[in-house]
């Protein structure tokens, strides 16, 4: 028996979820949780063996959730947000599927049991966007001040966040606008977002 943890926010979905994957033969949905922040704590309490993630989430995003249980289950994205970045993103913090809501409870049921004997499942038009979009051009830091700005900080906030001077923070800005082509800073969030870079 396969042990299942489902971690989604709508609370609709992850009851439809849980209950058609109840009806899979060998998976057994052993709790479910709505925020982030409680996917350690329910990981540790049950020891699931696949835990499946949705990207946006309160308390936590799910690749930050992913990240934090690497190595004790496997996990699969189960996301309505395919953005490439996020693929890439998930991949390189130990994700093992990544597939949209779009599919079929069948699917779902497919991609755990795969990822649960080691391999790993990809939804092929998310993978194929992903090659397609290539990585991000963003630095870390030119990364980090958009997130902050995104937040509603100013230049003054991100420069002490982030412990750089208020220029390096304008220079950092202005060059991840020129590097997305777009014309002012929430463009180039809306951009580096919608590419799944942030």
């Amino acid at each position: 028996m396969i042990r299942v943890l489902l971690a989604d926010d709508e609370h609709l979905v992850r009851g439809a979820l849980a209950a058609l994957l109840g009806l899979e033969e060998g998976l057994e949905v052993v709790a479910q949780v709505g925020r982030g922040d409680e996917v350690v704590p329910a990981v540790e309490l049950h020891r699931p063996d696949v835990v499946v993630l949705d990207i946006e989430m309160p308390g936590m995003d799910g690749l930050t959730a992913a990240e934090r249980i690497r190595g004790q289950c496997a996990i699969v994205i189960l996301t309505s947000l395919g953005r490439p970045g996020y693929l890439r993103r998930a991949m390189a913090v130990g994700v093992s599927g990544f597939l949209g809501k779009d599919a079929s409870a069948e699917e779902l049921a497919t991609a755990i049991r795969k990822v649960h004997a080691g391999g790993r499942y990809l939804d092929a038009e998310l993978a194929a966007a992903a090659m397609a979009a290539g990585d991000s051009p963003l630095t870390a830091r030119e990364r980090d001040a958009l997130r902050l700005a995104d937040r509603g900080a100013g230049v003054g906030q991100i420069a002490a966040e982030l412990h750089l001077t208020e220029g390096t923070v304008r220079n950092y800005l202005s060059s991840a606008m020129t590097k997305l082509n777009a014309g002012n800073r929430l463009e180039a969030i809306r951009t580096a977002q919608r590419m799944g870079w942030l």
